[in-house]
């Protein structure tokens, strides 16, 4: 496995996100202008995009976000998503974030969980399918 970080949303990345949140979960909305600013992590298998994610700084803040972690439905179980949220959490704390934020879909939340994110607030809806907002301090163990 290796890993590649892109400052521009790249086909692989695109691809992963439309099986997994379009195809597969039914989601219409997938790609938005944060797109266009965030950058991408897409994990390869043998040159083969298994995994992706997106980070971002909020432009009138600086908070950062992770968002659209998605692992192709063969390469579940393997841990790949807990390394996707690592390899964004070190690249923000690189960049001197210290507080990560995500829009957790309610079946995630526990996975969120186990990777240190602390819910809080009300749920939301996104499309009808309901969300947390969850954070997590960096470099807290």
């Amino acid at each position: 496995m290796n890993i590649l970080i892109y400052d521009t949303l790249p086909d692989e990345a695109a691809e992963i996100r439309r099986a997994v949140f379009v195809e597969e979960q039914g989601f219409h909305n997938e790609f938005d202008e944060i797109d266009k600013r965030a950058k991408h992590i897409v994990l390869y298998d043998n040159n083969a995009p298994v995994a992706t994610c997106r980070f971002f700084k909020a432009e009138n803040d600086g908070s950062c976000f992770i968002g659209r972690i998605a692992v192709m439905k063969r390469y579940r179980g393997k841990n790949l998503g807990s390394f996707l949220l690592k390899c964004a959490e070190t690249e923000i704390e690189k960049a001197g974030g210290k507080c990560v934020f995500l829009h957790a879909q309610s079946g995630a939340v526990k996975f969120y969980e186990k990777n240190g994110y602390k819910q809080y607030g009300e749920m939301d809806f996104e499309e009808s399918c309901p969300h947390f907002w969850m954070c997590k301090i960096l470099g807290e163990k």
